[in-house]
């Protein structure tokens, strides 16, 4: 750990790119989270109630995402830093613990926390880095999450929840834009490029990383579920299903495109293109697992019950969104997308108004033999081939 000094806040591009202890300590707040996020979607199978996990799970990513590029940039050893972070940690667990709440009671605190984790991070550096070129993206980013602040306040204090979720969705809306276009700021104009230094092999571990977390929650919703369940044969043959699901998720994450995704961000010619799509590309596919997860909840409870629409979505609609993402991912790394994506979301899409009227087990079945399938091409098209190198479609 080393003092703070202004020479020093930036990462040194020759230092290490290993992830930090206090970043994985810091990731531990968000296995609450997404546990606490799969429940409320469970809690609220309506639209209104699928609307209002989105955006606290768009919210919770925000804040990670942030905090992410924050270790990549600046050095994550300075004890500066290292405060940040710790404070980051504690907004971000006053988050998660909101959740639940979020559109009740506890809408002002979640959205005073999720203000001040951004708030404080831009006082503190903006003061710190006077005198260094830097300072401008540090301004920069300050001068847009303090006009989205506005909104999650505003947010916070109605009582109505589909007006709170409104206001809030209008808040993330700008934090996202603003990013992607580079924070755009009056008498500023959009980061240059030049100040877009990531560390690839840092930054594409801690994206792994937080994809592990969400099937952490896979995990761990399917192995609370099945032990207050009763260990029939239904509820076995389910848990048995979620449990195959999530390790055929891991396997299509991984394969290939997970494996060389620093080489990729590394071969990126521009690296604000990377920049642009890489949270989001990320938050769709985590979006997807944490359905998933919320599915096995239900799904190993009860297993032979008549599914229903709301069940079909969450069964279906999970390995559908993460379909979606992991297509993008593989055209960020390889610049195409593999037929059996294409394949398998139209078969998930073909199938949902022929399983409605079917037990939630014998529809779980059916999205895990669509994941194996995929699972099985992939495998068949790289097997005995060298590594495929990297070609970033960005």
């Amino acid at each position: 750990m080393r003092a703070s000094t202004k020479a020093a806040m930036e990462r040194d591009p020759e230092g290490s790119r290993r992830v930090s202890l206090l970043e994985l300590f810091f990731d531990l707040v968000y296995v609450v989270a997404l546990a606490l996020i799969s429940r409320h979607l469970v809690e609220n199978l309506t639209w209104a109630g699928v609307f209002q996990t989105a955006v606290l799970l768009a919210a919770l990513w925000w804040v990670w995402a942030i905090t992410a590029f924050l270790t990549d940039l600046y050095e994550p050893q300075q004890v500066s830093i290292q405060l940040l972070m710790l404070a980051a940690m504690l907004g971000s667990l006053l988050l998660a613990a909101t959740v639940p709440h979020a559109f009740g009671s506890g809408g002002v605190v979640f959205a005073c926390a999720y203000v001040g984790i951004h708030f404080s991070r831009g006082l503190f550096l903006v003061p710190t880095l006077r005198g260094q070129e830097v300072q401008k993206r540090a301004v920069r980013i300050f001068f847009w999450f303090s006009v989205s602040a506005v909104p999650w306040i505003v947010g916070g204090l109605m009582t109505d929840e589909v007006v709170r979720a409104a206001w809030w969705a209008g808040a993330l809306a700008i934090d996202y834009v603003a990013f992607s276009l580079g924070y755009p700021t009056p008498g500023l104009g959009p980061l240059p490029t030049t100040q877009y230094k990531v560390t690839a092999a840092h930054l594409a571990e801690r994206y792994q990383q937080f994809f592990m977390i969400a099937l952490g929650d896979a995990i761990l919703v399917s192995g609370f579920t099945y032990s207050e369940a009763h260990a029939g044969p239904a509820s076995s043959g389910a848990f048995l299903v979620a449990f195959v699901s999530t390790v055929l998720l891991w396997r299509i994450y991984t394969h290939r495109a997970g494996e060389v995704l620093p080489l990729a961000i590394e071969s990126v010619v521009e690296t604000r293109r990377f920049f642009r799509v890489a949270p989001y590309t990320h938050l769709v596919m985590v979006t997807g697992v944490v359905v998933k997860a919320a599915s096995f909840e239900l799904l190993i409870a009860d297993p032979l019950d008549n599914a229903g629409w709301a069940m079909v979505g969450l069964l279906l609609g999970g390995p559908a969104i993460f379909l979606i993402g992991r297509s993008r991912f593989e055209y960020e790394v390889f610049g195409r997308v593999s037929p059996s994506r294409i394949v398998a979301l139209v078969v998930l899409v073909v199938i949902a108004p022929v399983t409605v009227m079917l037990p939630v087990l014998a529809i779980a079945g059916c999205a895990c033999l669509v994941l194996l399938g995929m699972a099985l091409a992939d495998t068949l098209r790289s097997w005995g081939k060298h590594p495929e190198p990297p070609k970033p479609g960005l």
